[in-house]
């Protein structure tokens, strides 16, 4: 029985108005454009519009709640976006959108009439508490626009659930990184104050050699200090709740073990497989959202120009990554795995 819960398309990953720092694509240390694309003779990989029918369509059939718009690039920039919002409606199934918090092209306000009402989530990445903080690690970024916006959004938010009963939940999603979380504890102030309903992120991905010193997991000291922001963290959500004193949920901001510093704890459960597939613009399937590179080394599920999603979950090489994936090097060490 299939137990599929989600789909992310991959539509745009070139296009961004942003360059953080940690992008395994768009950051001033990633050499990817130069050295994988521009080889290839490739400057932007968008996703052909007749492959989001499709999509919706084999969604709809293998019974899928939710389709994620790209999480590579900024997806609001994607020049078929609005067909994303349009068979939501027609085939019942959920957006869950993760954004860079700009806005770009449109309003706020009319961004927020297209996506609150077919969404089941917003994610919205945000870094620091701090103008400087958030700046200097999504590069490009005006933070005193995106928390306006981000305060206009709610606001359209609440204002919808008012007059319609559908409740559209807000997030911000933070990458976890020794140059920001010292303000944790004032992001969570923050949330509260604009209503917002979760927080959660992830530990950084060391994709380059420069950030490498960022990552919590690095050493012993540097995970102990990850706890100590785990700990104020949990204060904070007791200190600082919505205005309808509901606590914001804190999701994936976990205290670390010694042993993570080498590999996972066996324990620790994937949180994709089986729920969640991948297709690239260039129609690549994959079973989860590690970087592209590393991701490579779980086998070849194939490409969607050729291949069904519903084939790939039946293929061999998919169930044998089920059965088998924690002894796959990769995942031994991934950053996304769960406490069971």
């Amino acid at each position: 029985m299939n137990k599929l819960f989600r789909i992310t398309v991959d539509t745009n990953p070139e296009d961004c108005n942003l360059n953080c720092i940690m992008c395994e694509e768009h950051s001033k240390y990633s050499d990817f454009k130069a050295n994988l694309l521009n080889k290839e003779g490739v400057k932007f990989r968008r996703m052909p519009s007749d492959w989001i029918d499709k999509i919706f369509a084999e969604a709809k059939q293998l019974g899928v709640k939710e389709i994620i718009p790209s999480t590579m690039g900024e997806p609001l920039m994607y020049k078929d976006i609005d067909k994303f919002f349009l068979l939501a409606r027609e085939y019942n199934i959920k957006i869950n959108l993760t954004t860079n918090g700009t806005f770009p092209s449109r309003t706020v306000q009319e961004w927020a009439e297209l996506i609150i009402p077919v969404t089941s989530d917003t994610k919205i990445s945000l870094n620091g508490a701090t103008k400087q903080t958030a700046e200097s690690i999504m590069e490009g970024l005006n933070f005193e626009k995106q928390i306006a916006d981000i305060r206009a959004f709610v606001e359209f938010r609440n204002k919808y659930y008012k007059e319609t009963g559908y409740y559209s939940r807000i997030t911000l999603q933070l990458t976890f990184m020794q140059n920001n979380m010292h303000e944790l504890f004032d992001i969570i102030k923050l949330a509260a104050e604009l209503d917002i309903d979760r927080i959660k992120g992830h530990h950084l991905w060391t994709h380059f050699e420069e950030i490498k010193d960022l990552s919590f997991k690095k050493d012993a000291k540097s995970m102990e200090l990850w706890n100590n922001i785990v700990d104020k963290a949990y204060k904070a959500i007791d200190t600082y709740k919505k205005p309808n004193g509901e606590k914001i949920l804190l999701e994936q901001i976990n205290y670390l073990k010694p042993e993570e510093s080498n590999e996972v704890p066996y324990e620790y459960n994937c949180p994709f497989l089986e729920k969640e597939l991948w297709v690239s613009a260039t129609g690549k399937i994959s079973p989860c959202c590690a970087p592209d590179e590393q991701r490579n080394s779980l086998g070849d599920f194939g490409n969607y120009s050729n291949t069904s999603l519903t084939q790939v979950l039946n293929s061999d090489i998919y169930n044998d990554l089920v059965k088998n994936y924690k002894q796959k090097p990769l995942c031994k060490t991934c950053v996304m795995r769960k406490p069971a």
